[in-house]
């Protein structure tokens, strides 16, 4: 066990965490640990809200633009490619800093993997064709009977996760939600100071997420598509990185399937409950909840992450007692 302190920043999309993790490269040694399961493809820049190059450069960043769009990145990947980086960093007397959004990757990291089933092609096919019969929210209903914990923290179009969970239930007989909660020996064996930014106002954080995607398309994110299909031919969109939010919606409207108004509306619906999704995550991880709207938040938690590295104190002070 390496004494040296971890740091982990967690939150929903669009709630400030590149802003507050390059205000703490500015003030700590840290390197970033990218946890996020859209920033790993290459290429995919504008519509992953990747850092930019300019914001790269603030300091080391890890886990970001490894992978091509057409290959896929596991939970499990992710486990052992950040707790090697972790050992690394710490080995060069810098702090890890863990950033993202992607609660399973921050949960496999701390509570350790668990022993789902591998994919199994037949069985997806098979769910597949009953999804294009009935329609993914009566497969979320079927489910929902299988494993209501699961199916309580999925939207009923969630096809990619709603498939997986389908399948692991019915390889192990087990629900998959009683499969992750039983973790094992691989758990986080660092001390951690894991803070998760939360808005105190949904409306504030549905706001910044239109905003963002507004953005997104005067930074030029329909050109970014055009180029991803123009540079890897045998991209589709059932591939893992098509079916992050905002790209699963523009390959729709570049194929002439919905209109560009439809197109917008979809996109900023889907990150809203890609938003939801994450909250109902942090409400079961362990981490200390902070207000992401508050007055001075880059200096109080600079101040806080200061304290907890001086002494080991947990800053109880910054702790955000409201519903989110």
């Amino acid at each position: 066990m390496n004494n040296t302190p971890v740091i982990a920043l967690s939150g929903p999309t669009a709630s400030g965490k590149t802003g507050l993790a390059l205000a703490l490269a500015r003030e700590f040694p840290v390197e970033i640990i990218s946890v996020d399961s859209a920033l790993v493809y290459r290429d995919m820049d504008i519509g992953s809200a990747k850092p930019s190059r300019e914001e790269q450069l603030v300091c080391t960043h890890h886990l970001i633009d490894i992978i091509s769009p057409l290959e896929a990145y596991s939970a499990a990947e992710f486990h052992a490619d950040a707790n090697r980086l972790i050992t690394e960093i710490q080995a060069r007397g810098r702090i890890p800093l863990l950033v993202g959004g992607t609660m399973l990757y921050f949960k496999a990291l701390q509570e350790g993997l668990s022993d789902l089933p591998q994919a199994d092609p037949a069985l997806r096919a098979r769910l597949d064709e009953e999804a294009a019969g009935l329609g993914w929210p009566a497969m979320h209903a079927r489910l929902a009977e299988l494993d209501p914990l699961t199916a309580a923290r999925l939207e009923p179009g969630d096809s990619q996760r709603i498939q997986r969970a389908l399948e692991v239930c019915l390889l192990s007989g087990h629900p998959m939600s009683s499969l992750l909660a039983r973790g094992r020996d691989d758990a986080a064996r660092f001390p951690a100071l894991s803070l998760g930014l939360v808005p105190d106002q949904r409306s504030w954080l549905h706001e910044r997420i239109a905003q963002r995607f507004d953005i997104m398309l005067e930074q030029g994110f329909m050109d970014e598509m055009s180029r991803l299909r123009e540079t890897y031919p045998t991209l589709t969109p059932d591939l893992p990185s098509m079916r992050c939010v905002g790209y699963r919606q523009a390959w729709s409207y570049m194929d002439g399937e919905i209109d560009r108004q439809t197109f917008i509306d979809k996109g900023v619906a889907a990150t809203r409950q890609l938003a939801k999704r994450q909250l109902t995550w942090m409400r079961s991880m362990e981490l200390l909840p902070v207000n992401a709207r508050q007055e001075g938040l880059e200096d109080r938690v600079v101040a806080a992450v200061a304290q907890w590295i001086a002494d080991g104190t947990t800053p109880e002070t910054l702790r955000f007692t409201g519903a989110y």
